[in-house]
């Protein structure tokens, strides 16, 4: 039986939103939720373009270190719904799962629609009342102001979640517009910044020609993190006309990021070829190449493509070349120097945002009662993999919970 006795408002259609929405609706609560865009969702289907990557299956420990220094921030919130849970939910819709062999966690069909489509009519059904092209505009006293076809809508609410998203991906509804409206009413905000994104490098034009698209494979990337602790991850990434991307890039990005907000820019130090010694890979360099070219015996002797050596004279001296000792230092840990992230739209997800400090345990603004945050647009940053995903799911259903507890006081 439903309880309408409130009136409860979530305004954002993404994962976090619906799964606010859900948790109270659950209880028998009717839910309006408000959305700028047509649709609900639209950054969570196009993120399962290729493939939708739910969550992961790596044991706590090194999963909730994804989250860096929120970690301890969200731990409580994802322990009470964590992948295997997510995973459950899944399947109550008609979705099965299955663990990649990355360990990621996809739907069986890789899709995200049908997952959607199904979450919609359970909404639907259970009395989450859809309301969209409403684009929040703040506060009239003590209603919320909506923009709907081209005039103003008023809506009193007893309790509201604000999901609205980061700063990415503007074009689907995370424009971050809703930094203004919360800064103004005093609330703690940690500034937007771009994460899991790529960066610009310094390119020549001839690297940037022959080389802009090609994907640089099997390397181990370093960066040193704010207390000079090397960060080391294995995998690939995508050179572009401007600089790099990818899925090894993105996980490392905070730390590249913060790196060139010290100082100005960050050096990333790749390991070409992992699988060899640093001992190896000097008696390979000096050993005799006859009338082949420096390419063809790096080539040869240790599997160096033509993009790597490509990298290989891009980033060093020409002299490096006819000294096999330095040359073969440098191809285990050659410098590639990162000048800027890239704009905040273009990345996949952002940093910053409201800060926990001014968040209960049920993630409601403890200076503004009834008013619960969730998402990304809490201060909270993961690399891709499912990690971005699962934490919204998890803080969508903290304040779902905070809500439920809210209104039970005022029974």
């Amino acid at each position: 039986m439903q309880q309408a006795a409130r009136k409860i408002v979530v305004i954002g259609g993404g994962p976090a939103g619906l799964m606010a929405a859900e948790t109270i609706a659950s209880a028998g609560w009717c839910v309006d939720l408000y959305d700028a865009m047509p649709s609900v969702g639209r950054k969570f289907l196009l993120a399962g373009k290729g493939g939708m990557n739910l969550t992961h299956s790596e044991h706590r420990q090194a999963f909730m270190g994804r989250y860096g220094q929120r970690s301890d921030a969200l731990a409580p919130l994802i322990d009470q719904f964590d992948g295997d849970a997510l995973r459950a939910w899944a399947a109550g819709l008609g979705i099965a799962t299955f663990v990649g062999s990355s360990g990621r966690v996809f739907p069986s069909d890789m899709k995200a629609a049908p997952l959607l489509r199904a979450w919609l009519h359970r909404l639907r059904q259970s009395g989450v009342h859809f309301h969209m092209r409403h684009r929040w505009l703040g506060w009239d006293d003590n209603h919320l102001r909506f923009a709907h076809a081209e005039s103003e809508v008023l809506v009193q609410a007893d309790a509201v979640v604000l999901a609205l998203g980061g700063g990415s991906w503007a074009r689907l509804g995370s424009d971050g517009a809703w930094v203004n409206l919360l800064t103004q009413k005093g609330v703690q905000i940690a500034p937007l910044q771009p994460a899991n994104c790529g960066f610009d490098v310094a390119w020549s034009a001839y690297f940037k020609q022959r080389f802009a698209g090609h994907p640089m494979t099997s390397v181990i990337a370093h960066v040193k993190d704010r207390c000079g602790v090397d960060m080391a991850r294995q995998g690939q990434f995508v050179m572009t006309d401007g600089g790099v991307e990818g899925s090894l890039i993105y996980a490392l990005s905070s730390h590249l990021r913060d790196g060139i907000a010290r100082e100005g820019k960050v050096t990333l130090h790749l390991d070409l070829v992992p699988g060899k010694t640093a001992e190896r890979v000097l008696a390979d360099v000096m050993h005799p190449r006859g009338s082949r070219s420096m390419s063809s015996h790096l080539q040869s002797r240790l599997g160096l493509d033509s993009l790597k050596t490509a990298l290989l004279h891009e980033c060093l001296p020409p002299e490096y070349f006819q000294q096999p000792a330095r040359l073969a230092a440098e191809i285990k840990f050659l410098p590639l120097s990162l000048i800027a992230p890239r704009p905040i739209d273009e990345a996949i997800s952002s940093a910053g945002g409201v800060c926990f400090e001014a968040l209960d345990a049920h993630l409601m603004l403890r200076d503004m009662p009834g008013l619960f945050c969730a998402g990304e647009m809490l201060d909270w940053e993961a690399p891709t993999g499912g990690y971005l995903l699962t934490a919204c799911f998890a803080t969508g259903r903290q304040a779902g919970l905070g809500v439920l507890e809210w209104l039970a006081d005022w029974q």
